[in-house]
């Protein structure tokens, strides 16, 4: 079946905090894995939370943090990420899920963006990356009716990863449940790498804010961190450094066709 997922069949509830974990699983050439606890938010990107003023450090959603940083407001930088590639129906309601920016600092290695007409059609999702060298890449997808779509990987991420294979991502819209699965894969069958999150939604009160904040202290400094830690640990097991390829300026973002299969 052809098109893009539908979702659930109740739009989701935002501005929405997911409770999650994240998961990345390494097969070869070592086995490793890992799993850090955090938060995401969800929110419409038209209409961002109301933070009191006092807890505003806990969670700010500046535009500076995406699409290169130069739009006024996040609508603008995705309506312009779009209309590079000859989108122009995506012009209804978006919804994003990302971390906040806390205490003044952000990282976000992947922010999601599923977009929709103004009739409420799912159109396609952005996938949003950034690496640890300050560098981003969007991938423009177009999920079928599974949730699942193939986009060729070209965007260096880990350092230990030439820029080769394709990711099969599984995307569908957050509801009551978060559960997401990026996947790379290479030709020859193999699947190096799994990433997943996890997590259930509760509505981004001032308490859960506050809850969220609590247990997960300068949540995205220690997801920096935590990227580097593991880095470090595979850098010393004997993992080979591939090298980092130069970047175009502005770099490509692949239109895929939807594609059918399991993850």
């Amino acid at each position: 079946m052809n098109g893009i997922s539908a979702g659930p069949a109740a739009p989701p509830r935002v501005p929405a905090l997911y409770t999650c974990t994240v998961a990345h699983t390494r097969t070869t050439p070592v086995r490793h894995a890992f799993r850090q606890r955090t938060y995401l938010w969800l929110i419409d990107i038209d209409d961002p939370p109301r933070i009191p003023r006092a807890l505003r450090p806990l969670a700010r959603f500046d535009p500076r943090d995406h699409f290169g940083g130069e739009a006024p407001t996040l609508r603008a930088g995705l309506q312009a990420e779009l209309a590079a590639h000859g989108v122009a129906d995506a012009d209804g309601r978006v919804l994003m899920l990302a971390h906040a920016r806390v205490l003044g600092h952000v990282f976000n290695p992947l922010t999601l963006y599923w977009c929709h007409d103004r009739a409420g059609t799912p159109v396609c999702v952005v996938a949003e990356v950034h690496n640890t060298y300050g560098e981003r890449h969007c991938y423009l997808l177009r999920p079928g009716a599974d949730g699942l779509t193939d986009v060729p990987k070209d965007f260096y991420v880990s350092p230990f990863f030439a820029v080769e294979g394709f990711y099969r991502m599984r995307l569908p819209v957050p509801g009551d449940d978060l559960d997401l699965t990026v996947q790379l894969r290479h030709g020859d069958g193999t699947c190096p790498f799994t990433a997943t999150v996890r997590g259930s939604h509760r509505p981004a009160g001032v308490r859960t804010l506050l809850g969220a904040a609590l247990r997960h202290p300068w949540s995205t400094a220690r997801v920096s961190l935590g990227i580097r830690f593991h880095g470090i640990r595979l850098f010393l097991r004997g993992l080979p450094v591939r090298p980092r390829p130069v970047r175009p300026v502005r770099p490509a973002c692949p239109v895929r066709p939807p594609q059918e299969g399991t993850l």
